[in-house]
């Protein structure tokens, strides 16, 4: 069942159709978007179609970018962030026990 997400872009108030389990991918899409009309309307010259453009144009690309790198390249590098990740947790429960065992 399709419910309606409602947000705000440029100071123009914005309504659109979706599924519930669209819903959190949407409001990170309006979140991101917002980042870069704030970055863009900071240095463009012109009103907000313009500054609108030049997110759209920036977002196209990164994209693009993202979708012409070969699958193994993109595969390494989400390795290397579950692995810095994990790293990370270790490194954690590491520090825990080791603060467990100095209380005993």
């Amino acid at each position: 069942m399709s419910t309606t997400l409602e947000f705000k872009l440029l100071g123009k108030d914005y309504r659109i159709a979706c599924e519930p389990d669209e819903r959190d991918a949407l409001l990170a899409s309006v979140a991101m978007l917002e980042t870069k009309l704030g970055d863009f309307g900071k240095v463009a010259r012109g009103g907000g179609e313009r500054v609108a453009v030049m997110a759209a144009l920036d977002l196209a690309h990164e994209l693009t970018v993202l979708r012409s790198r070969p699958a193994s390249e993109s595969a390494a590098l989400e390795s290397e962030s579950i692995q810095r990740r994990i790293d990370r947790i270790e490194a954690r429960v590491a520090d825990a026990l080791e603060q467990h065992e100095t209380l005993f």
